[in-house]
C-alpha cells in the first residue's frame, strides 16, 4: 500500500475520533438532541473497509453512521451541522445522527430501524444485477440485527438470486446491553451464513490493515464469484450504545482491557515501525483537530432548516 493511503487512513481514524469526542461534548451541553450513537473504538471498521471499495460500490448502514459518513467522503462540516440539527447538514439537518447520507458519494445512509436496511441492500444488488453491472453493494451492521427475520431473509435472497452483497457485521459484542453470547445461538456471527451456503470470513476489527486486506478479498470475492459473502469483524465500542447508556451491563476492567486495544494506537505502532516519523503523525493528528475545531464553528454559525423545508424531500422529483 503506498504511504499516502496509510496516512490518509490513519487521519480518518484520528478525524472520526475527534469528531465523536466534541460531539459528545456538544451533546452533553444540550447542543445536539435525539438518540446518539459513538462510533469511538471502531474506527478501524469503516476505514478499513470502505477505503478497499471502489467509489462505484455502494455503502449502506445502521444508525452508527458518523464514522462511516466521513469515510465515505462527506466532510466533517456537514457531519457535524448534521448533528447540530443544521440547514447545512448532509439531509439538511432534518436527520440527525441516525440519517446521514449522501448518495453523490454512494453513501446511501444511516437507517434507525435495526436491520431494516438489509432488505434493502439485496434489492439494491438485485437493481445492479438487471443493469448488468459488477458493483458491490456494502451492507453494514451489528451484531444485534443478526438475530431478527430481516436478516434471514436479506440473506437468503442474496444467495437465492446471486447478488452482489458483502455483509459486514461490526461485531462490538454487545446488541445494546445484551452480550452476544447470550443472544445469539452460535459464537462466531459469521457461522450463520453457513445455512445459506454463503462464504464467510472473521477478522480482528482492531487492525485496520487486517480489515483493509479481508475487506479486499471480500469484495473481489462478492464481484468476481457473483455472489454474496458474509464479513464478521471483531470490535468494541468504548462509550455506551447511546449517550443515555448508563452501562450497568459490562465491568470497567472489560472496557479498560479493550482499550489497551485501541485501533488508532495499533496502528499509530506500526506505522513508526514502517519508519514515518512521531511528528509526522503529530501534524496529521493537529490537522484533524483543527478541521474538527471549524466544523464546530461552522455548525454552530449555521442557520436551522426554516418552515419551507418541512415538506421538502419527501418525495423524489420524477420527470
Amino acid at each position: 500500500m503506498k504511504n499516502e493511503k496509510l496516512l490518509q487512513m490513519y487521519y480518518e481514524m484520528v478525524l472520526i475520533r475527534r469528531l465523536e469526542e466534541r460531539g459528545a461534548e456538544l451533546y452533553q451541553a444540550g447542543k445536539i438532541g435525539g438518540f446518539m450513537h459513538l462510533y469511538i473504538g471502531q474506527e478501524a471498521v469503516s476505514t478499513g473497509l470502505i477505503a478497499a471499495r471502489e467509489p462505484r460500490d455502494r455503502v449502506i448502514t445502521a444508525y452508527r453512521d458518523h464514522g462511516v459518513a466521513l469515510n465515505c467522503g462527506i466532510s466533517a462540516n456537514e457531519v457535524m451541522a448534521e448533528l447540530l440539527g443544521k440547514i447545512t447538514g448532509t439531509s439538511k439537518g432534518k436527520g440527525g445522527s441516525m440519517h446521514m447520507a449522501d448518495t453523490s458519494k454512494n453513501f446511501w445512509g444511516g437507517h434507525a430501524i435495526v436491520g431494516g436496511h438489509l432488505p434493502i441492500a439485496s434489492g439494491f444488488a438485485l437493481g445492479d444485477q438487471y443493469a448488468g453491472n459488477d458493483n458491490v453493494t456494502i451492507c453494514m451492521f451489528g451484531d444485534g440485527a443478526t438475530n431478527i427475520g430481516y436478516f434471514h431473509e436479506a440473506l437468503n435472497l442474496s444467495k437465492t438470486w446471486n447478488l452482489r452483497v458483502l455483509w459486514v457485521c461490526e461485531n462490538n459484542q454487545y446488541g445494546m446491553g445484551t452480550a452476544v453470547d447470550r443472544a445469539s445461538a452460535v459464537s462466531q456471527i459469521r457461522q450463520k451464513a453457513e445455512g445459506y451456503g454463503m462464504a464467510n470470513n472473521r477478522v480482528d476489527g482492531m487492525d485496520v490493515l487486517q480489515v483493509y486486506e479481508a475487506s479486499q478479498k471480500a469484495i473481489e470475492h462478492v464481484r468476481t464469484k457473483k455472489e454474496p459473502f458474509l464479513l464478521e469483524i471483531m470490535t468494541y465500542r468504548f462509550r455506551g450504545h447511546s449517550m443515555g447508556d448508563p452501562e450497568r451491563y459490562r465491568k470497567q476492567d472489560e472496557v479498560k482491557k479493550w482499550e489497551e486495544s485501541d485501533p488508532i494506537g495499533i496502528f499509530h505502532q506500526k506505522l513508526v515501525e514502517d519508519h514515518f516519523s512521531v511528528s509526522q503523525l503529530d501534524e496529521i493528528v493537529a490537522r484533524a483537530e483543527g478541521e474538527v475545531a471549524r466544523a464546530v464553528e461552522f455548525a454552530e454559525a449555521s442557520p436551522e432548516p426554516g418552515m419551507d423545508e418541512l415538506f421538502k424531500d419527501i418525495y423524489t422529483d420524477a420527470d
